[in-house]
């Protein structure tokens, strides 16, 4: 455990994790930061001890491992794998993605390790590939990708250069009937085995190894269906074949289905040949931005240049970027001037100039002047690769509408099968002659055209394309939960500043009070210097403004004493021997001076969108400064298309109601919540909640993060480099605030697409399973042939994965 500094958190600690039901004992050691919990495993897990621990507000580390996971098909498997990975002691979390064939957990170091999880996926009857060195996890999908699909046109090709001549030699027989054919029935038939085995065999083997995987484990999936239906072709062609008399009817020698059975095998791999090229598209944005890092760079060592391999750059060095070369590392201009194309990250195509001092970031594009840059972080610190790092995660999560069909899936195999039994069973009591064939026909159809595929790859592939999109457009979305959640919300909080407004306020005006000593223009100079070097000790922003706004103004500060601030009102410092209230009005009231000298003054400036700040002199009102901080940009209309989605629009602000109306007005907002202190906007985001909204929170994650973290989706908007990716769900890098309305957009697009998935994954089943049954036999003597099942069956997925493709084409 990490946090604990006495006796009194122990104990602390010790009565939370007493208090879990199922746990007898628990001891807390202070020196090893460890606790020693008796649990009954089946009343408590992990994760409960883990919630306990911080709910006293203490951390446990937590390992977050992901890894790919070998031979998973479908959905069922998705669902078999994860269950068997939280089964393991200590995981708290597992997660595993068909589209990407990997998995993720988060454990307990010290209580489970990957050795555990290994063995785990290894028991569900899946693989775990040894991890290359060094080797990125998108480089690993891509590698496993070109496997696959080599793997899968190998097959195709001995499928098809074997099948067709099959397939013609059927066709023919059967056209042709007994007389115009040159072969025996026998030796047709033999033929026909001789082309077919190796296909049965060899292309189709992929579906033997992982049935009889699943089949060790007591479990079953999308290969245990193949391999049985077309089992039960080959075999009963097989017996036919030798034992014609078993299944003759007087006069004829029986039919074999041995093309069927290649059929099947091939329009299957057919099928996911086109799925695995498809969801490669799928994981195109990360790879453009891995693409976006160069592989070398220009470092000055020993008074020269020297190109050397990106990894070897370090904190601190200097590296020497020409025009039209990408900047290699994060860092700050030390020398010359350019612009810089961040499109890669904001989304903004507009190059931003650079000079001495700016920062830029690894993977933008220098446009034309040489720059030397101090290199500040490097390799996994960049932004770049937080941001790749974090587009990973969200594609490799699973939102909760995911979850229903990873539990239809654990029951869909089984009952496929037991639906397979009863048509045959059917077929066989009541059906037509030769009703051996008809049952058998109609129950390998069943067993083929059945598609938990479909299911499985409906949400994954949205979230990659939905998330990937976003990152092209600046918008980084923390994980798959954040992206569904987004499209529910129907209030946006806006904190005002730097998202609003730029963030940068400016002084604007300065007033002294009728008839008090600071009169005429060298009096508000004095005023503005006695508040002014009272407001160095603040960090505040307007604080800040206030300082700047001097310096500018050519006055001298002093540094204050007695130095006093209260978070939210204002400060008390002593300045050349005299005491310096500046804030609120509030605040001098509190302080007991009247500050009724100065609110005409005060409301004139917040009628015109400036913050005032009130100063007292001595214990008497002397004064009042005003701060203005501009409208962003864009903000206005970025704002109207908010409205426009339907979407309630609320500010937040410290000013008080009459600047914030102002304000808010300018900025087309209707809804404003002023005099919000910033321990105070958490509170605030519940109350709205509390109305049944459901809320974003917009801000920039430095003095708002318990408000983003309170919201339904916490939205930190910022520039890349001077922000912490970790603040919100979701991370609007080009700072502008249209970003918020694209966002929501993009859940809802996101949203609208998985739905539309598995619609089709459902309704497919749904439909195509009776139908291949034979339902409809009885009124339009119509039957679904084995060989069509296998091509709607490998259909479908390529639906389901093309249909996610079209998110490429979102417009923002």
């Amino acid at each position: 455990m990490e946090g604990m500094t006495c006796a009194s958190c122990v104990a602390r600690v010790e009565k939370s994790l007493s208090r879990v039901e199922g746990v007898t004992e628990a001891s807390v050691n202070l020196a090893t930061k460890t606790a020693t919990v008796t649990v009954d495993p089946h009343r408590a897990g992990p994760g409960r001890l883990v919630s306990a621990i911080r709910d006293t507000g203490y951390e446990v580390p937590v390992q977050r491992t992901e890894f790919p996971v070998e031979g998973m098909t479908c959905a069922s498997c998705v669902a078999r794998v994860e269950k068997a990975l939280a089964s393991v002691p200590g995981v708290l979390s597992a997660s595993v993605n068909l589209a990407t064939q990997s998995g993720t957990v988060s454990f307990l170091p010290g209580v489970a390790d990957m050795g555990a999880v290994r063995a785990a996926v290894e028991s569900a009857g899946y693989a775990v590939p040894e991890v290359r060195a060094e080797e990125d996890p998108v480089a690993r999908q891509v590698r496993m990708q070109r496997e696959e699909e080599r793997s899968l046109l190998t097959r195709l090709r001995v499928g098809f250069l074997l099948g067709v001549p099959l397939f013609l030699l059927a066709q023919w027989e059967m056209i042709a009937g007994p007389a115009g054919f040159p072969l025996s029935p026998f030796a047709s038939a033999l033929l026909q085995l001789a082309l077919v085995t190796p296909i049965q065999f060899y292309v189709g083997s992929r579906f033997y190894r992982g049935a009889w995987a699943t089949a060790k484990h007591g479990t079953t999936d999308m290969n245990t269906l193949v391999a049985l239906g077309t089992t039960v072709a080959y075999a009963y062609s097989l017996v036919a074949t030798f034992f014609p008399g078993l299944f003759a009817v007087p006069g004829a020698a029986p039919h074999v289905y041995f093309d069927t059975s290649a059929a099947i095998i091939s329009l299957i791999l057919l099928g996911r040949y086109f799925e695995t090229r498809a969801k490669g598209k799928t994981s195109e944005a990360v790879k453009r931005l891995i693409g976006l890092q160069p592989k070398t760079a220009r470092v000055i060592r020993d008074g020269g240049e020297v190109d050397i391999p990106l990894e070897e750059v370090m904190a601190g060095e200097r590296v020497v970027v020409r025009p039209g070369e990408k900047v290699p590392v994060d860092g700050a201009v030390e020398e010359g001037t350019s612009s810089v194309d961040e499109s890669m990250m904001t989304g903004e195509p507009v190059p931003k100039d650079k000079g001495q001092g700016d920062a830029v970031t690894g993977g933008t594009m220098n446009v034309n002047g040489r720059l030397v840059v101090r290199a500040t972080h490097v390799g996994k610190d960049t932004v770049l690769a937080r941001i790749v790092r974090m587009v990973q995660e969200a594609q490799g999560s699973k939102p909760p509408i995911g979850r229903l069909a990873d539990v239809i899936a654990s029951y869909f195999v089984p009952s496929v099968i037991g639906v397979a039994l009863l048509t045959f069973a059917a077929w066989w009591a009541f059906g037509p002659q030769p009703r051996l064939t008809y049952a058998m026909l109609s129950a390998i159809s069943v067993l083929i055209i059945a598609c938990p595929c479909a299911l499985g790859l409906a949400t994954p592939t949205s979230i990659m394309v939905g998330t990937g999109k976003g990152a092209e457009l600046g918008i980084l979305i923390r994980s798959g939960a954040a992206l569904e959640t987004a499209h529910k919300v129907d209030t946006v909080i806006l904190d005002k500043t730097g998202t609003v407004t730029r963030g940068r306020p400016e002084l604007s005006w300065v007033r002294s009070a009728s008839h008090g000593p600071f009169q005429g223009e060298k009096g508000e100079r004095d005023l503005l210097r006695l508040a002014a070097s009272a407001e160095t000790g603040s960090e505040h922003p307007l604080a800040d403004a206030v300082v700047r706004g001097a310096k500018e103004r050519g006055l001298s500060l002093e540094s204050p004493g007695e130095f006093h601030a209260r978070p939210g009102h204002g400060i008390r410092a002593t300045v050349a021997g005299r005491r310096i209230h500046v804030g609120s009005e509030r605040w001098l009231e509190e302080e007991g001076i009247d500050a009724s000298l100065l609110l005409t003054a005060a409301k004139e400036l917040s009628e015109s969108g400036s913050t005032v700040i009130f100063v007292a002199v001595d214990g008497k009102a002397a004064g009042v400064v005003a701060v203005a901080d501009e409208i962003k940009e864009g903000a206005p209309e970025a704002i109207g298309v908010l409205r426009g989605m339907g979407l309630d629009v609320v500010m937040l602000t410290g000013d008080n109601p009459r600047t914030a109306k102002a304000m808010a007005a300018r900025a087309g907002i209707a809804r404003v919540r002023a005099e919000v202190l910033p321990d105070q906007k958490a509170e605030v985001v519940r109350r709205i909640q509390a109305e049944g909204k459901v809320v974003a929170m917009v801000g920039d994650g430095i003095n708002d993060a318990p408000a983003l973290a309170q919201a339904d989706v916490g939205m930190a908007i910022g520039t890349g480099t001077d922000i912490a990716i970790e603040s919100g769900d979701i991370v609007l890098m080009s700072g502008e605030l249209k970003g918020v309305a694209t966002a929501i957009a993009l859940s809802r697009a996101t949203l609208r697409n998985i739905r539309q998935n598995l619609f089709w994954a459902f309704a497919y089943n749904v439909v195509l399973i009776p139908v291949a049954a034979g339902v409809l036999y009885p009124h339009f003597r119509v039957m679904l042939s084995p060989i069509l099942a296998a091509a709607a069956m490998g259909l479908s997925s390529v639906t389901v994965v093309s249909n996610a493709l079209r998110l490429r084409r979102f417009r923002a």
